[in-house]
């Protein structure tokens, strides 16, 4: 099957007071359309860093990422701006939901900005949030929530355009035990349902056992699949 994204030879390093620091040191990488993908490591090791160049949002010091044979970083801000609206959903260890709007607005955003109709929209998102048991709380604001709650708005943001990958960053790493299975549960829930390709960078390994596929990052590189 031919891949849908795919890493090649990614290095990301920063200058950190005349210190440079690498981060990837040479990141290959392919995801086929429905993969469930867990990248795990210790802190530091470039999960996260390796997650945001995958979704478009840095960009490597070098090496390539493509997206359905297109060349990611050939693409001007705008454009990358666009494909991570149409292309992709994000979920992060903060849901980043907005406190003065409803679960049902913060899930109908990412549809208006990309200039879809208000009803279609509205339809769309209750019909995301009623996937992933929020149905009877649409109208709640993200502090009448619970964490594990206001995670699952940020999912059924996150799905509400049907990308066609989600990329979640540590999205139970501020939860307890009984959310953080109920945020898993429902990402798994959605791929199948949606065919959607999962990333997910966990430190949690019982999570991570719960994925397809597992890989390993170690001092910026891939040590194992």
């Amino acid at each position: 099957m031919t891949p849908i994204l795919e890493a090649r030879n990614i290095h990301k390093s920063y200058e950190k007071e005349s210190n440079r620091v690498e981060v990837l040191r040479g990141v290959d990488l392919s995801l086929r359309p429905g993969d469930q993908v867990a990248v795990v490591g210790a802190s530091g090791a470039g999960k996260s860093t390796l997650l945001h160049i995958l979704g478009g949002l840095d960009r490597p010091t070098q090496g390539s990422v493509y997206f359905e044979g297109e060349e990611l970083f050939k693409k001007g801000e705008n454009s990358l701006a666009d494909f991570r609206n149409r292309c992709l959903g994000f979920v992060f260890q903060f849901h980043h939901l907005l406190p003065l709007f409803s679960a049902l607005e913060n899930v109908m955003m990412p549809s208006l900005i990309a200039g879809e109709g208000r009803a279609e929209v509205r339809e769309k998102a209750e019909r995301a949030l009623n996937e992933v048991g929020l149905g009877p709380r649409i109208h709640h604001r993200p502090r009448e929530l619970s964490g594990g709650e206001q995670q699952r708005v940020a999912l059924a943001r996150a799905w509400v355009r049907e990308p066609k990958i989600v990329l979640a960053d540590e999205p139970t790493g501020n939860l307890d035990t009984e959310s953080s299975r109920r945020v898993f549960d429902q990402l798994i829930e959605l791929n199948r349902n949606r065919k959607t390709t999962l990333v997910v960078v966990t430190h949690n390994e019982a999570l991570a056992e719960r994925l397809e596929t597992k890989v390993r990052i170690i001092d910026g590189k891939i040590a194992g699949v």
